[in-house]
């Protein structure tokens, strides 16, 4: 029953960090990452003063707002999980790991903002929050008690690499959005009209060092169509591996929850290439451009929902006092009244 309290605990957390993902975005799209140039507070105050752009200053204490909240939920589950350290089941090392990501969150964020936008900063927080989602998701699932045989064989390795492929192409992800690439090509499938435009690699993945406002980006449109493109290419390799995993995990699932956990996953994949070609179809307007950053977070919770299906807990099986001694390696006692045969007959 407290295990399940715990559980109850983590999903509320992963749905504050779903919005915290949600909220980050939606601040990065509405220019508003300095519009409290301070941390943690706004201009010295805990809540921004009228004057100035009091509006991008309110996208972004909202946010502050809904992470800080999320760091008492991360707080309580790290301190319960301490206390009720010896309860069956109870995880403890997860939680600890968490704890420690939420810190790094909280150091990035401050970065984010002292050092204006750098991008590797703000793709590492991004990454850092979605890395929060997936360790409560998987905290706030209940496992599978089934023996470990249960998952197909092949699978777990298939359902690795999907992840590290999906790891990747979130930063490609939050790499477009933080060197504000998204509008470089304005047309699908095609790049500025063309199958290859002329891009700039080398500059659209050097890295920067402090001291410059990115705000708006300061990339030429070659470097920028690079990233987008570059972006798109692994959508297509990224959604192709993840669309195999999904459907051969529906195909070769022994149970119907993980049939279920690999439907979801095929389902997040579609929802969120169907989000991404409206977006540069309609021109890249902010709730559609919201929603694709909303794709993302529900593609990792789609993924720990599989991978926590294909690692389940080993069943704990009861014995019996009468069966104790055998689980032991102890032999039965023989029943009152009745003589072992081997001490009965004697020789002579």
């Amino acid at each position: 029953m407290r295990l399940l309290w715990f559980r109850r605990l983590a999903f509320c957390g992963a749905v504050l960090a779903f919005c915290v993902v949600v909220l980050g975005a939606w601040v990065r799209l509405t220019d508003a990452g300095l519009g409290c140039p301070d941390w943690p507070g706004c201009y010295g105050h805990l809540y921004p003063q009228p004057g100035g752009e009091i509006g991008k200053a309110w996208h972004e204490m909202v946010h502050r707002y809904v992470a800080g909240t999320l760091i008492v939920i991360i707080a309580a589950l790290l301190s319960w999980a301490v206390l009720r350290r010896k309860d069956p089941g109870q995880p403890l090392w997860p939680v600890a790991l968490l704890f420690g990501v939420v810190c790094l969150q909280g150091m990035l964020g401050a970065l984010t903002v002292t050092l204006k936008l750098t991008p590797l900063i703000v793709t590492g927080h991004l990454l850092g929050g979605l890395t929060t989602l997936a360790l409560l998701s998987w905290l706030a699932m209940r496992p599978q008690t089934s023996g470990l045989e249960s998952a197909p064989r092949g699978l777990r390795p298939f359902a690795l690499l999907a992840s590290a492929v999906l790891c990747v192409q979130l930063f490609l992800g939050g790499w477009t959005s933080t060197n504000y690439a998204a509008v470089a090509c304005p047309d699908f499938p095609t790049c500025q009209r063309s199958w290859w435009p002329k891009m700039d690699f080398r500059d659209a993945y050097a890295l920067r060092g402090p001291g410059v406002d990115y705000e708006g980006g300061v990339l030429a449109n070659p470097a920028r169509m690079a990233i987008h493109f570059t972006h798109r290419l692994g959508a297509l390799v990224a959604g192709s591996v993840l669309l195999a995993l999904g459907m051969v995990t529906v195909a070769r699932a022994r149970s119907r929850r993980l049939a279920g956990a690999g439907a979801g996953v095929v389902a997040a994949v579609l929802l969120q290439i169907t989000i991404g070609i409206a977006t540069v179809h309609f021109g890249i307007p902010l709730p559609l451009a919201t929603l694709h950053n909303a794709g993302a977070a529900l593609l990792v919770v789609s993924m720990a929902w599989l991978l926590r299906t294909l690692w389940p807990e080993p069943s704990r099986v009861t014995v019996s006092a009468s069966a104790a001694p055998e689980a032991a390696g102890l032999k039965p006692a023989a029943p009152n009244g009745v003589i072992p045969l081997r001490r009965a007959i004697r020789p002579d």
